[in-house]
């Protein structure tokens, strides 16, 4: 079948082309509202700047499809193949994509608000600007989002649901994951370089060895994270909740942790140079060497911490509650 046909056909009412074989077929800028494509063959085909509103192509093969600027608000894209399509600035608001794949997918810049991206496969997708607000992406029992090495530069994803997924060597530089949920989800060796993270839920996460320079993570919740090596320096972590956190080795050099809860936290050996820590809580925190060189513990409570081998060159603890239960003065 070709476009001529197909288009004529869909004017004329018909709106049923399950299982056709569409490979390669042009149809750009074309109206395609509530069409049927499920289970259809649209291997490299043209769909740029279609309206594609409510069609359904669910288990559609998409493969290496042109679907730029295409519109597929809430459209069916459950089981589909979109390994390596282009969709570019595609909007796709409210499109339930589970179980989709989209490994090497273009979506740069795209509209993915509120969509259900739920145990699909997103492995190398270009994200970088895409607009991921209110979008679900949480783990289900039988599996998890593969986001592993996607480039989700500057994304949108305030409100995400990333709980569980795999976004192992990510790239989310400068990425807005405010009220985000990654709970227990695997960002190790990530790169999140001035993202902004406040109030973010990141209990259990593991972040080690991720780049966390410059982040905003105020008041997030990281309770029982492994951020072992990681670099959080120039970070701030005003009020975040690391309760029980494993920051071995972690770099937090002049990071803000005003009124940070740390306590039961592994610090051991980690970088807290210049760091301000007033008002924190490092309550049975084990800080083994930890160097607090002209870190500001003013106020902070250190009771039954373990710091007998913690660097305190020119360290200020005015009036801080001391492992002995003692205050400095």
């Amino acid at each position: 079948m070709d476009a001529d046909e197909l288009i004529s056909r869909y004017e004329a009412g018909e709106i049923n082309f399950q299982a056709e074989s569409l490979r390669q077929i042009q149809l750009l800028a074309a109206d395609l509202i509530g069409i049927n494509f499920a289970q259809a063959d649209l291997h490299r085909a043209n769909l740029s700047l279609c309206y594609l509103n409510r069609s359904n192509l669910e288990a559609a093969s998409l493969r290496q499809a042109l679907l730029r600027g295409a519109n597929l608000t809430q459209a069916n894209l459950t089981k589909a193949n979109l390994q390596d399509a282009d969709l570019h600035g595609a909007i796709l608001q409210g499109a339930i994509a589970s179980e989709a794949n989209l490994a090497l997918a273009d979506l740069a810049d795209s509209n993915l608000s509120e969509i259900d991206l739920r145990q699909s496969d997103l492995s190398g997708a270009n994200l970088a600007g895409a607009c991921l607000r209110g979008a679900n992406l949480r783990q289900e029992r039988s599996g998890r989002v593969n986001l592993r090495g996607a480039n989700l530069t500057g994304a949108d994803l305030q409100g995400a649901n990333l709980a569980g997924a795999d976004l192992t060597k990510a790239n989310l530089r400068g990425a807005n994951l405010r009220d985000a949920n990654l709970r227990e989800a695997n960002l190790q060796t990530a790169d999140l370089e001035k993202a902004n993270l406040p109030a973010t839920m990141l209990t259990g996460t593991n972040l080690s060895y991720a780049n966390l320079s410059g982040v905003n993570l105020s008041q997030s919740r990281l309770g029982q994270a492994n951020l072992q090596e990681a670099n959080l320096s120039h970070a701030d972590l005003t009020e975040a909740n690391l309760t029980e956190a494993n920051l071995h080795r972690v770099n937090l050099s002049y990071s803000l942790l005003k009124g940070a809860k740390l306590n039961r936290a592994n610090l051991s050996r980690a970088d807290l140079s210049g760091c301000n820590l007033t008002a924190a809580l490092l309550i049975e925190a084990y800080l083994a060497r930890t160097n607090l060189t002209e870190a500001d513990l003013t106020r902070a409570n250190l009771v039954r911490a373990e710091m007998s081998s913690a660097i305190l060159l020119h360290t200020l603890l005015q009036e801080a509650t001391l492992p002995d239960g003692s205050t400095h003065p």
